[in-house]
């Protein structure tokens, strides 16, 4: 037993090699047992009703006689008959077995050697077969194989278990993503963009904020909402609230709205912004959204770009990407993450690396936004470097699209001289 167990360690260890990149566990354990065994057919099935259906197959050359999706009648095969103890799990000749050998399967194939054992979920549930079988007889076949086939099978079983309770949570995931966007179980939230040479507001971020419990942070909203295959709809429908509520907001400011590059690129934001009210739309990619294919990305800013749409690259200096992102789409604003903002009145290599990004900013003509000031020392010193674009608490946190009108409206339109349309706009 000691040998079989180290051989079938052995052969767990080393199935995967060789197989594809996307394939899965069970057709690359089908493939190391019937390799094993010298079988040429090996299978994995699931019960369903009355039917055994194939859903992973191992039968090079042979196609023709099973491939996935494949169904058989339980009526048909040899399954039922294993599970009730009327046929061996391990049948080296089925010409020794009446009941097999008198099936009209076992001449049709035809099966000459044949082991097979049950895949048992971790509940007791028998989800189907793990088998592998051969059109001639096999006497080497023996219980060291079967032992080893159980091995397999278990490996399998679990693989289909997690795969099963991944699928599951998939579905409530998207459920519950589904209800979010339906439901319009989120709010918009408004954080100003400071000017520091007119001290007063010249731009908001639109910021999400979730309601179904438990509370958790946007990021993981949209992150979820991505994992499902929803991070697009998620991002599209809060657009469209953002551009809504921005209505109220002074006329003369932009609005700053987050997109995913998979959003950009889908093409339905430029009807969304089409219908932004003549809003002033600045696009944020964060620094951690990852883009293929920056020629193809490029081309479909376009027609944003078009309806003079902005581009911003958020949470530059938090990694490589963001220079990537930076030198490949010419941005209109690079916002400076607040890992370089923190502490930088008595941190020289921050004062160093946002003064580089400063210089190159003014080359390519792109302006610079200090995110996450927090303290007048950092914003005295962001002022010294020439640093007129700030966002943080000390501006001003998050807040509703009301509150943000009744904290900086007024004053908005004094400092940026333009209350006639900001009336207007208002109206």
């Amino acid at each position: 037993m000691v040998n079989v167990l180290s051989e079938g360690r052995a052969e767990i260890l080393g199935f995967a090699k060789g197989g594809e990149p996307n394939e899965s566990v069970a057709r690359r354990a089908l493939r190391a047992m019937r390799r094993h065994l010298g079988l040429q057919v090996a299978y994995v099935s699931e019960f369903i009703g009355d039917m055994a259906v194939y859903r992973e197959v191992d039968a090079p050359g042979l196609e023709h006689l099973i491939k996935p999706g494949d169904e058989r009648s339980l009526d048909d095969v040899y399954c039922r008959h294993i599970l009730a103890g009327r046929l061996p799990e391990l049948m080296p000749d089925t010409a020794r077995f009446p009941l097999a050998a008198g099936m009209p399967i076992t001449a049709a194939i035809p099966i000459g050697a044949h082991v097979s054992v049950p895949l048992v979920m971790p509940g007791g549930e028998t989800y189907g077969m793990f088998c592998c079988l051969g059109p001639e007889a096999d006497d080497s076949l023996n219980h060291r194989d079967l032992a080893m086939m159980k091995s397999f099978a278990e490996l399998t079983a679990f693989e289909i278990a997690r795969e099963r309770q991944s699928g599951r949570e998939l579905d409530e995931s998207r459920a519950r993503i589904r209800d979010v966007i339906d439901d319009e179980q989120f709010a918009m939230a408004f954080q100003p963009i400071w000017s520091i040479a007119r001290d007063g507001p010249i731009g908001f971020e639109a910021l999400s904020r979730f309601s179904p419990e438990p509370v958790r942070s946007p990021d993981l909203w949209f992150g979820e909402a991505a994992d499902a295959g929803l991070g697009a709809e998620l991002e599209l429908a809060a657009i469209h609230c953002a551009l809504n509520e921005s209505h109220a907001l002074p006329a003369d400011t932009y609005i700053a709205l987050n997109a995913s590059p998979a959003t950009i690129a889908g093409g339905r934001l430029s009807d969304i912004v089409a219908r932004g009210r003549g809003r002033q739309i600045v696009l944020e990619i964060t620094e951690h959204a990852h883009i293929e294919d920056y020629a193809s990305f490029a081309k479909s800013l376009e027609p944003l770009r078009a309806q003079g749409v902005r581009l911003a690259i958020d949470d530059a200096g938090a990694g490589y990407s963001s220079l990537r992102h930076i030198l490949q789409l010419a941005p209109d604003l690079i916002k400076l993450d607040r890992a370089l903002i923190s502490g930088i009145g008595i941190d020289g290599s921050r004062r160093a690396m946002v003064a580089a990004l400063l210089a190159f900013a003014r080359e390519t003509g792109a302006d610079i936004v200090a995110e996450g000031v927090e303290t007048a020392s950092e914003l005295a010193m962001l002022r010294v470097l020439g640093i007129d674009l700030v966002q943080g608490y000390l501006m001003g946190r998050p807040v509703s699209c009301a509150e943000a009108f009744l904290t900086f409206g007024d004053r908005s339109r004094d400092t940026l001289g333009s209350s006639d349309s900001a009336q207007r706009e208002v109206a």
